[in-house]
C-alpha cells in the first residue's frame, strides 16, 4: 500500500500555530482556532479555543495577519495560497547593516 501524499503547509501560507478564524455556515458568528497542521486530505486540520481538533478546507479559513496599521485583519487562506511571497532567509530578522556617509559599509 502506498502512502499518500504530503501537502505541506506552507502551500498555503500558513505555519504551525497560525490564528484562523471560520464560520459553520454562512452569516453565523466567527470562530477562532489555530492551525495544527495539514490533514492527509488536503484539509487545515485547526483546534479550536475549547480543544477540539477540526479539519476544514481552506475556501473556509480566514488567516489572522498585521493590517496596515499594525491592528489585526485577516484574510482568506484561499487568497493567501494564490499569492506569491518572498520567503525568509533567517529564522529571526536582521538589522540592515549600517553605511558610512563614504559609502563603505562598517
Amino acid at each position: 500500500m502506498t502512502t499518500p501524499p504530503r501537502w505541506p503547509l506552507e502551500a498555503l501560507g500558513l505555519t504551525m500555530g497560525d490564528r484562523v478564524r471560520w464560520r459553520e455556515r454562512p452569516g453565523a458568528r466567527w470562530s477562532e482556532g489555530r492551525v495544527i497542521g495539514r490533514e492527509r486530505d488536503g484539509s487545515v486540520g485547526v483546534r479550536d479555543g475549547r480543544g477540539a481538533s477540526r479539519a476544514l478546507v481552506a475556501e473556509r479559513l480566514e488567516v489572522r495577519v498585521p493590517g496596515p496599521r499594525g491592528g489585526r485583519s485577516w484574510e482568506p487562506v484561499a487568497d493567501r495560497a494564490t499569492r506569491t511571497e518572498q520567503l525568509t532567509l533567517w529564522a529571526t530578522p536582521r538589522e540592515p547593516y549600517a553605511v558610512a556617509r563614504d559609502g563603505r559599509h562598517r
